[in-house]
């Protein structure tokens, strides 16, 4: 019996502690700290703005807030989605004070090329406080700079020009509506 019992505390462990390690990504962030905090009732209220499909997977912008329901505090952000096949789902949390720093990282990317340095390759990125990173890359043997977004160790997602400026205006987009839900309208 008490070779069960260890077995299934074990087994409790394990699962907690993979549970924490999912909660980190999301606790770099205002928004991840503001919604996992326990013995409040936290409103959580999103809405969609658009997904890029990109071969097998689909990445998606939310502009997101979340209210404390006893004082009536927010917070604002936005919630990008990224899933499909290799990838597990991901959920990256980006606070509303790190979103003009995004766009325009991503407009000065979409726009870099191989001037950006005098060596041969290069590799510009952004990265947020939850861990999505938008890069460029170049290899001027080839001529071309090549785009992409990753999260954590997954594998980056190739995005054509076209594809990173979808992501951009989506990002434009929530951030528009977000100013218009601080504003009150």
């Amino acid at each position: 019996m008490n070779k069960l019992h260890a077995l299934i505390m074990a087994a409790l462990c394990a699962l907690a502690l993979a549970a924490a390690a999912q909660d980190t990504n999301m606790l770099k962030t205002d928004i991840g700290v503001f919604e996992s905090r326990t013995g409040l009732v936290i409103i959580k209220a999103f809405n969609f703005v658009g997904s890029i499909p990109v071969d097998a997977v689909d990445i998606s912008v939310r502009y997101k807030e979340s209210t404390e329901a006893a004082t009536g505090t927010k917070t604002y952000g936005m919630l990008i989605a990224i899933q499909g096949k290799p990838l597990p789902h991901e959920r990256i949390y980006v606070d509303y004070d790190e979103i003009d720093s995004l766009l325009d990282s991503i407009n000065y990317l979409i726009k870099i090329n191989s001037d950006a340095s005098t060596l041969p390759t290069f590799e510009a990125s952004y990265t947020t406080k939850s861990g999505l990173r938008i890069i460029a890359n170049s290899d001027r043997r080839n001529g071309t700079i090549r785009n992409s977004i990753q999260y954590g160790d997954e594998p980056r997602i190739i995005l054509t020009s076209i594809q990173m400026t979808q992501l951009y205006d989506y990002i434009a987009v929530a951030k528009k509506n977000l100013d218009a839900l601080k504003a009150g309208k």
